[in-house]
């Protein structure tokens, strides 16, 4: 019989049902942005530092994943993936790596950026999202406002990730993100913002799929690898790929 584990589970529930009722709106106003730059022929970009940058890439080149997005990667903000992995954590804090990340980026005015931050406070996604703005793109901010409210920012403007969204989806992660608390343990444990901010975006894509086919419009959409007899749909695929070839900034592998 599961213990803190069901609490765990329930408290997601819980925070899922909150979003479905207080956030749908944002998350409609999200998708409206990405299907109108979409029609337009822009592109859609999303970019997240460190464990922010795992929802994005369960989006990503996956299994029913929108093959418009485009995943912005930088070195050492990518996941957890460097040693020591506290550098991570440095290099988002690092003035000036932000409006260079965008700045080699393949985005123009009008496209849309995706930027996830938790916390919202960090020079590197504050920098890409003053940077968007400057550029001319929208950006959609997924951050909780309890946690950037807080805290201070970080960067030299005093400047938080939301104050710069055009749509602002709320994950309500509290201060510190972990949920759970057990008598004898002096820190809370169990994040929830990875379980909330996965189901976040997946629900911003569903809503976006659905708006584009209702405006006439079929994306491209990623079918799983091991399954058998996708040969017609993966022909199909390839060719709405290079379709869309002009937006579309990662490598169309010849087998696909």
């Amino acid at each position: 019989m599961l213990g803190k584990g069901k609490e765990y589970l329930d408290r997601i529930l819980d925070l899922l049902k909150t979003i479905e009722e207080q956030q749908g709106e944002n998350i409609a106003q999200a998708a409206d942005l990405i299907v109108e730059a979409i029609l337009r022929g822009n592109a859609l970009f999303a970019f997240g530092t460190v464990h922010s940058a795992l929802p994005i890439a369960d989006l990503y080149i996956r299994a029913g994943g929108l093959a418009l997005l485009n995943q912005i990667r930088a070195p050492a903000l990518n996941s957890v993936e460097y040693d020591p992995p506290m550098l991570a954590m440095k290099m988002e804090r690092l003035e000036g790596y932000g409006s260079l990340i965008l700045e080699h980026a393949h985005t123009k005015p009008g496209d849309v950026l995706i930027l996830v931050s938790v916390s919202g406070r960090n020079p590197v996604p504050v920098e890409m999202a003053m940077s968007a703005k400057e550029k001319g793109m929208k950006v959609i901010a997924l951050t909780s406002m309890q946690y950037t409210q807080s805290v201070p920012s970080r960067h030299s403007s005093g400047k938080k990730l939301y104050e710069f969204a055009d749509a602002l989806i709320d994950c309500y992660s509290i201060p510190g993100d972990a949920i759970l608390e057990l008598e004898g343990l002096p820190v809370r444990f169990c994040a929830t913002s990875g379980a909330i901010n996965t189901a976040i975006l997946q629900c911003l894509m569903a809503e976006t799929v659905e708006r584009l086919l209702e405006k006439g419009f079929e994306p491209p959409i990623f079918i799983a690898g091991n399954l058998d007899g996708t040969e017609d749909y993966l022909r199909k695929f390839r060719k709405k790929l290079i379709e869309n070839k002009e937006r579309i900034f990662y490598t169309i592998f010849e087998e696909i």
